[in-house]
């Protein structure tokens, strides 16, 4: 929906009826700005839809008349007060797209590698995983390249603690798209009765995972060890150029020398050859 940016948003022209909150251009300038410092996400133009969808919701839930009174009291009260509000903040505001086996070219790539390293304790990284596709999809390549029993550690983490925590039940529907019938037979439990129609991930799979709440765009996170394999894909598109830069020197400084970085297909990292020489298509070596 194009709106001049002079013009108020009429709560009649938003999506999906809703009807209860006016959105003025200062609104969504000021979100803007928040999600940016307290995320490093840049919003463009054409998200003011989106924004006001999700957000108003969390008007509706806690019961603020308008975007500005929101956003006001969200910013005013000390940090103490509105924690929690701040994540919800941030929760309603990521996008969480994802897949079995999403990107699928990548996972023969990281099976070699895999298969490369045997016999050598590994620590792999996904950041930004969302619902935990991407990490478990990692995990069934690290069973079926090594074995059940082999020493690699996965870190799972995400901003959004709202899907990180469904990443963590390993809950699926039975006909989620990527998991082919082997795989479902193989690394799923199957539900039955009120469960029927959902899988859950084997323990073997899910012991190889661990959850953490990571803020990329902040600058003291920190890994406990090394990380021998990152997968950041589909990430640094929601950045600009000065935060895309700042987290790959953060990434960098996060790696083994020689380490593999697995990026999403609309990304590209040319201009930082000094931390990353591409080996393949969006797959990068620590340099």
């Amino acid at each position: 929906m194009n709106v001049a940016p002079s013009a108020s948003v009429s709560p009649a022209a938003m999506p999906n009826g809703g009807t209860d909150f006016a959105f003025e251009p200062a609104d969504f300038e000021r979100v803007r700005r928040l999600i940016y410092d307290r995320a490093g996400i840049h919003l463009g133009a054409a998200k003011r839809a989106m924004v006001y969808s999700r957000l108003s919701r969390r008007l509706r839930d806690l019961g603020h008349p308008s975007f500005s009174s929101y956003l006001r009291w969200l910013e005013a009260s000390p940090e103490v007060s509105t924690r929690d509000e701040w994540q919800e903040f941030v929760n309603c505001l990521t996008t969480n797209l994802t897949a079995f086996f999403r990107e699928e070219h990548h996972f023969p790539v990281l099976e070699a590698e895999l298969r490369r390293r045997a016999g050598r304790r590994l620590r792999i990284w996904c950041n930004a995983a969302s619902t935990g596709e991407e990490p478990y999809s990692i995990a069934m390549t690290v069973i079926e390249a090594l074995g059940p029993r082999a020493e690699v550690r996965i870190v799972c983490s995400d901003i959004n603690t709202r899907v990180l925590a469904s990443a963590e039940a390993g809950v699926y529907p039975a006909d989620s798209r990527g998991l082919s019938p082997e795989r479902l037979r193989r690394h799923f439990l199957r539900g039955t009765g009120a469960n029927e129609g959902f899988v859950r991930v084997r323990p073997e799979l899910r012991r190889l995972v661990e959850f953490r709440v990571v803020n990329l765009a902040e600058p003291k996170w920190r890994m406990d060890e090394p990380m021998d394999i990152v997968f950041c894909r589909n990430v640094m598109i929601y950045f600009d150029a000065a935060t895309q830069r700042a987290v790959l020197e953060r990434m960098h400084g996060a790696m083994t020398p020689g380490g593999r970085l697995f990026a999403g297909h609309s990304e590209n990292f040319a201009d930082s050859r000094d931390l990353f020489r591409p080996l393949g298509k969006t797959v990068y070596e620590r340099v």
